[in-house]
């Protein structure tokens, strides 16, 4: 249990100490106690392959020792976060990109080689995995926002405008790599008028719980947990992404408000979305704490 009469920060500190991967405490050192990103670095690269991928359940709900997409764009993240997203690094993941995407030049959200290891149930493993947003945006976007530049970019940079232009029927994973792309892309101009488009459609399809204190009034997307909610904080992350003009300023205020109340005794926020191994909930809860810190302080909410 977490100190009593402390602030948010300190009982999330006191849950990161006691629950957190080596990779998480490092992160929540580097932004909160002014600690070395070199140390984050280094507990990333436990989780990298030959292949210059990344594997090793970085992504708690993919199991296994095999590089994945989801794994490698989260890796992409960490190193976005503590600005070492170039050089050598980012070449040997050129290099891996290019070898698991499809005739399309995108990635597939999951790749075969993860067939026969643990993976959550709703995650299909199939021989010809199709293109996927969910993997294609946040990696493209963070590249684009490091001024990364490789060949693999040019298609796949093609296929997440295609795509988000494209979209009628969404659901609140695919809309944050949206965002994640959008956030990213050089072009801000036509990224306005895509993120303009994708906020009518999470207005229109109630995506986001703009009001948590009548949250039964917003629909679970189908295939989600019953508890899978998205809120106004799970897009809008900081003040300067493009989703901070699809809400008023009093649905950001109770967004925030609630994010706030979400801390749970512990210290830690909770994971919404299935429970299917206890690991993965242990693992994943660090991670969704930090999100909601960073979001939090990005408001001047700490």
């Amino acid at each position: 249990m977490a100190p009593s009469g402390s602030t948010p920060l300190s009982r999330a500190e006191h849950f990161i100490w006691l629950t957190a991967r080596v990779l998480e405490q490092r992160r929540f050192e580097h932004h909160f106690l002014d600690g070395d990103p070199d140390t984050v670095e280094t507990a990333l690269d436990a989780y990298r392959n030959a292949d210059g991928g990344y594997g090793h359940a970085l992504e708690p709900d993919l199991r296994g020792p095999v590089s994945q997409p989801l794994h490698t764009a989260a890796a992409l993240h960490v190193l976005d976060d503590i600005g070492r997203c170039s050089g050598q690094r980012v070449e040997r993941i050129g290099r891996y990109l290019t070898a698991v995407s499809t005739s399309e030049g995108a990635l597939p959200a999951v790749h075969p080689s993860l067939r026969g290891y643990p993976a959550a149930p709703w995650i299909p493993v199939v021989d010809s995995p199709p293109s996927a947003l969910l993997a294609t945006g946040p990696v493209v976007g963070t590249l684009h926002r490091n001024s990364v530049w490789h060949a693999w970019l040019f298609r796949a940079t093609d296929y997440c405008w295609h795509t988000i232009e494209s979209l009628e029927k969404t659901h609140p994973y695919e809309v944050r790599a949206a965002l994640a792309f959008l956030d990213g892309v050089p072009d801000r101009r036509r990224a306005e008028a895509a993120a303009d488009h994708l906020g009518t459609l999470v207005r229109e399809q109630r995506l986001a719980v703009t009001d948590p204190d009548h949250e039964e009034d917003f629909p679970v997307p189908e295939g989600y947990a019953s508890t899978e909610h998205h809120y106004v904080t799970d897009f809008a992350h900081t003040p300067d992404s493009l989703a901070r003009r699809w809400f008023t300023e009093n649905e950001l205020e109770r967004g925030l408000d609630h994010l706030l109340r979400r801390q749970q005794e512990d210290g830690g926020w909770n994971i919404t979305w299935r429970r299917w191994a206890p690991g993965t909930e242990l693992e994943g809860r660090p991670l969704v704490t930090l999100e909601a810190l960073l979001t939090l302080r990005a408001y001047g909410r700490l």
